[in-house]
């Protein structure tokens, strides 16, 4: 289950102050606002209303934060094991096998008599 970026919904940075993160949340409500424009879903606003109650709460949003963090590490690490996934497959389609190095080998070392 994928954690809703509260941050994003509100369009502020991780570190804005209450005061930055009202001003933003004032501002998107005038704007999606049903009154004021009509196309905007009712979604919306309640996604604004749950990002300002968490987020203008210090204790709710300490614990907030540190559920987005360990998201963001999971995500992090699933993105490393998928690279070194890719990696290794890649690895294991350019292996040579043991008569291709022997093969190899000898010619290498023909070539290498015939430049002394």
């Amino acid at each position: 289950m994928s954690l809703v970026n509260y941050y994003d919904a509100l369009e502020v940075s991780r570190n804005a102050s209450l005061e930055q993160i009202k001003r933003s949340y004032r501002r998107l409500v005038r704007l999606y606002h049903p009154d004021v424009n009509k196309q905007t879903q009712d979604d919306r606003i309640k996604q604004l209303n749950e990002a300002y109650d968490v987020l203008s709460d210090l204790a709710q949003r300490a614990a907030y934060d540190a559920l987005l963090l360990q998201e963001l590490r999971y995500a992090a690490l699933q993105e490393l094991m998928r690279r070194q996934r890719e990696e290794a497959e890649r690895r294991q389609k350019e292996k040579i096998t043991w008569t291709q190095g022997v093969v190899g080998f000898v010619k290498e070392f023909k070539k290498a008599l015939r430049e002394d």
